[in-house]
């Protein structure tokens, strides 16, 4: 099935000082499997000296690549481990080769590392690496960061890791083990999210906080931009991790403003904020500036296409009920949670088809109703004009879809995958809502500004966030000879 959606990107785990760290990390990985449906892997190791990594990777949902669950500690066994759960926005999908974490040994022992995001200069260096005589594995640009580690000719590993991430530019958060450490780092600009935990005296390094409840251990802070924290034998004795700076403290922020919108769980607390909180202040900020009465004065009934905009939904409906617009809240569509990957061909008719499996409508609750569709955003358009299909089908008095996101007309080159910009349905339409609400026959449709979107953030500045999908204003300069050739064609 075409899925209409931005793609997030991946989710890491790294667990050190703990007996069952694969068992940990299973558990972390499964919590993120949001994040990337298309292959897994963990690495763990002994931090006793033993010097040997243990690795297990494939293509897949975590549950199918770790299947043999009651014996995962015995194939990779260890106190410490890290893990991925991988969404391609660079490298081939289809290549065993990519699947992370990825491991070498060098001079100074073995290191493994895994990698959320995307770096805007990678092709640039993987030339100078590849002239320089550099063999690479992958097509990832996370190998990249491997090549500059090894060939660093100073004698410390962090120091190496540090001199290789000051020639990075983009997005990274990084959980990296060697013989005996777990470093975790985050880009200076803070786009992904990224947090320590403890469990018991072990700690943990992972996407989002959600990793850390499946494993019952404590959120102790969000690891900063800029930031690389080392965890090692002394950290678990004292409790106390060592962090230094990739280069000097960062000044700004640039949280990616869709981690709030649709890829973080709405369980997690990312950015300093819970998940959940904006966005249901996401969905008043909407019902503020848009909202929608029935023509006749009865309650209209608020819906979202689940499950990503089920709270901000919620909190459209209410902020309606405070403005005294005659609403409720109900349950129009059901979602399918158990769907193949691959049984759906392209096509129409196959979209279509793809449409109808993952959702159904609640004919009783739509027949005779005006109702207002929630959604968080709309990319193509393919998947939103189907649903406004299925929905005519159950007989609604009228259909009015709202957007807790502004028209998305840029592509990301931070690690999000959206498709060329030709492909985008408000770059088709000619960035004209008119010609959009027309395109996907309802009565009205209108989105979140920018700057409403940013007023949705309260517990943050609005320049800590990078809008540039919607904005085009880019945080980190694209260099030339980044591939946007798939993006702006």
């Amino acid at each position: 099935m075409n899925n209409d959606k931005p793609k997030s990107f991946c989710g890491i785990f790294g667990i050190f000082g703990n007996k069952n760290a694969s068992l940990r990390t299973y558990y972390g990985l499964h919590s993120l499997q949001h994040r990337g449906q298309e292959a897994a892997g963990i690495v763990s190791s002994n931090q006793n000296g033993e010097k040997h990594f243990h690795i297990e990777r494939n293509n897949g949902l975590v549950s199918d690549v770790f299947h043999d669950l009651p014996n995962l500690i015995k194939t990779l066994p260890g106190n410490a481990a890290i893990g991925h759960n991988r969404y391609s926005t660079t490298g081939s999908s289809k290549s065993k080769k990519n699947i992370q974490p990825f491991v070498v040994n060098y001079r100074l022992g073995n290191i493994a590392i895994a990698h959320n995001g995307n770096l805007t200069n990678a092709k640039e260096i993987r030339e100078e690496l590849v002239k320089d005589g550099a063999i690479f594995q992958s097509s990832s640009d996370t190998e990249v960061i491997l090549h500059l580690i090894a060939r660093s000719k100073l004698d410390n590993q962090i120091d190496q890791i540090k001199e290789a991430l000051q020639k990075v530019k983009g997005a990274f958060c990084l959980v990296i083990l060697t013989d005996d450490k777990l470093i975790a780092a985050r880009d200076e600009n803070g786009f992904r999210p990224f947090c320590l935990g403890k469990l018991g005296d072990s700690f943990i390094a992972t996407s989002e906080t959600c990793a850390l409840d499946i494993n019952a251990a404590k959120y102790v802070r969000d690891i900063k931009p800029g930031e690389i924290v080392v965890i090692d034998k002394e950290s678990i004795e004292t409790g106390v991790v060592k962090s230094q700076w990739i280069t000097e403290k960062p000044k700004e922020k640039n949280h990616c403003v869709f981690e709030y919108i649709y890829f973080s769980r709405p369980d997690s607390h990312i950015f300093g904020a819970p998940v959940d909180k904006m966005r249901r202040k996401l969905g008043k900020i909407l019902a503020l500036n848009h909202p929608v009465k029935d023509a006749d004065g009865e309650k209209v009934l608020v819906m979202s296409v689940p499950d990503s905009s089920n709270t901000a939904a919620l909190g459209y409906m209410r902020q309606l009920a405070k403005m005294g617009i005659p609403a409720k809240y109900d349950i129009g569509l059901i979602r399918s949670h158990y769907i193949g990957r691959t049984f759906i061909l392209p096509g129409q008719e196959s979209r279509e088809m793809g449409v109808r499996v993952k959702f159904n409508t609640v004919k009783g609750v739509i027949a005779g109703n005006t109702i207002v569709v929630i959604d968080d955003s709309i990319v193509r358009g393919t998947t939103s004009k189907l649903l406004v299909k299925l929905l005519k089908e159950a007989n609604p008095k009228a259909i009015h879809l709202r957007i807790s996101s502004p028209p998305i007309l840029y592509p990301c080159y931070y690690g999000m995958d959206f498709p060329s910009k030709a492909e985008l349905i408000a770059n088709k339409c000619e960035q004209n809502i008119e010609k959009i609400r027309k395109e996907l026959d309802v009565e009205s449709l209108e989105y979140l500004t920018v700057d409403e979107m940013l007023e949705a953030m309260t517990d943050h500045s609005k320049e800590d966030f990078c809008t540039s999908c919607f904005s085009g204003k880019y945080p980190v300069p694209i260099n030339d000879k980044f591939n946007k050739e798939e993006y702006d064609k």
